[in-house]
């Protein structure tokens, strides 16, 4: 072949390959957003988030989860975490609250990046391009599950377990799901009716969320846990309130909603307070 023509294929071909991707600039912000069609961080200047203290109703929830960050901040061992249940009861927001807390008790120790569920195959990627980081990362996808036909979780599944590289040390993994298995229910009986094994089947969906060391569990809040949500609120912003009348507007309000959630006490404290005239200030 004509040395001239092949030098041409070569570099046409150079050109329709991607670019390599830049190493992440980890010190411009604690928080990221992962862009896989570009293979780029993109620096967030303020986490949208609640303060630590103010989530109520989910105590222990709360201590394992910090004393997990906190160690792996640290640099000890700690695992990856699965916060699955009730919607609206603060799961991503625990999340972000940690982070920040353990930022406050230590400037800069961790970068929290968000990857999004429809990118989850390119997580591999991320952890490529982490590996090696002096900074520590918390990599989080929020409201993760997976659909009939979505083959996703074994990528997941392969980063989880570490695959012959295994994780970076320097990476932990949080997602946050409405399912215990990640699955839904009709998923998991279609394997077991459609397989020749049906149990080995099950187990294949069923043991990615085994693969997480921390399982979290978030229930809906009884009344008395939705009363110290809005309180903490109230008495946080310190709104012109008294408790009855602030609880009798909590339960109305809950009501129209259908739930008592960390989401909807959330809500209502917006609403209140924009009808008592006050700003809410982090």
């Amino acid at each position: 072949m004509d040395e001239t023509l092949l030098r041409r294929i070569v570099e046409a071909l150079e050109r329709l390959s991607p670019p390599p991707a830049d190493k992440p600039r980890l010190g411009e912000a604690d928080a990221f957003v992962w862009h896989p069609e570009s293979g780029q961080l993109r620096a967030v200047a303020r986490v949208a988030g609640v303060a630590l203290d103010l989530l109520q109703g989910i105590e222990l929830q709360k201590s394992i989860l910090l004393e997990n960050t906190t160690r792996f901040a640290q640099g000890l061992p700690a695992n990856n975490a699965m916060l699955w249940g009730a919607r609206g009861m603060g799961k991503s927001s625990l999340v972000k609250a940690v982070h920040a807390e353990v930022n406050r008790a230590c400037a800069g120790a961790l970068a929290l990046i968000e990857i999004h569920r429809e990118d989850i195959r390119t997580l591999p990627m991320l952890l490529n391009l982490l590996r090696g980081e002096a900074r520590r990362c918390v990599i989080l996808c929020d409201d993760l599950s997976f659909e009939k036909e979505d083959a996703d979780y074994k990528a997941l599944k392969s980063v989880l377990d570490g695959g012959i590289e295994g994780r970076p040390e320097n990476v932990l993994f949080y997602a946050t799901s409405n399912r215990r298995h990640l699955m839904p229910r009709d998923m998991i009986e279609n394997e077991r009716s459609t397989a020749i094994n049906p149990a080995e089947a099950v187990e294949e969906k069923v043991s990615l969320s085994d693969r997480f060391g921390l399982w979290l569990g978030f229930h809906n809040g009884s009344q008395d846990v939705f009363f110290a949500m809005i309180d903490r609120y109230a008495s946080a912003y310190q709104l012109p309130i008294g408790t009855d009348e602030l609880h009798a507007a909590a339960v109305e309000w809950s009501m129209t909603r259908g739930g008592r959630s960390g989401r909807v006490a959330w809500q209502f404290i917006q609403d209140i307070a924009g009808r008592l005239g006050v700003r809410l200030t982090s």
